[in-house]
């Protein structure tokens, strides 16, 4: 077990089986030591978080649904990286919150996802991150996030 999974089982943590795409596309994409990873919904095996943010979701829920997506994002860079331990750096997430009119607090619900990043993964969690409130994400989940990362050259 790598050292980054047992930084996640001492939290409460197991990653699920990373989820299939919805549409035409494929969960990531690596080229040479650079891992993108598409979109991950505040998904998880009991439906997830959905709704607004700011309507009919709090700022707490929002703070869970972007640690959900952080969760699978994490499944995705163990697929694409064979192990947690080959992720040398979280490059960048860009973070999405689905937010109601009023709402501006999307850099502390996106701070979910952050922190578990660096939790997981130490100093190779720490990113560069952008944080945009949406009119809508896919299907009605309160947070989309996306990764860029580096990998190591082992395959």
């Amino acid at each position: 077990m790598s050292k980054s999974e047992d930084r996640l089982r001492a939290l409460g943590l197991t990653l699920p089986v990373p989820t299939a795409p919805v549409a035409n596309y494929v969960p990531f994409v690596r080229t040479g030591n650079h891992v993108h990873i598409s979109g991950q919904l505040s998904n998880d095996a009991s439906g997830g978080i959905k709704g607004t943010v700011g309507v009919d979701v709090t700022v707490e829920q929002g703070v869970e649904a972007a640690r959900l997506c952080a969760i699978n994002l994490l499944a995705q860079m163990k697929a694409a990286a064979g192990d947690l331990d080959n992720v040398v750096r979280v490059i960048k997430l860009n973070a999405f919150v689905q937010a109601g009119p009023e709402f501006y607090n999307i850099p502390q619900v996106i701070n979910g996802c952050s922190d578990l990043m660096v939790a997981a993964l130490g100093d190779a969690g720490k990113h560069a991150r952008s944080a945009v409130g949406m009119y809508k994400i896919p299907l009605g989940f309160a947070v989309e996030i996306d990764a860029f990362i580096e990998v190591t050259d082992r395959r």
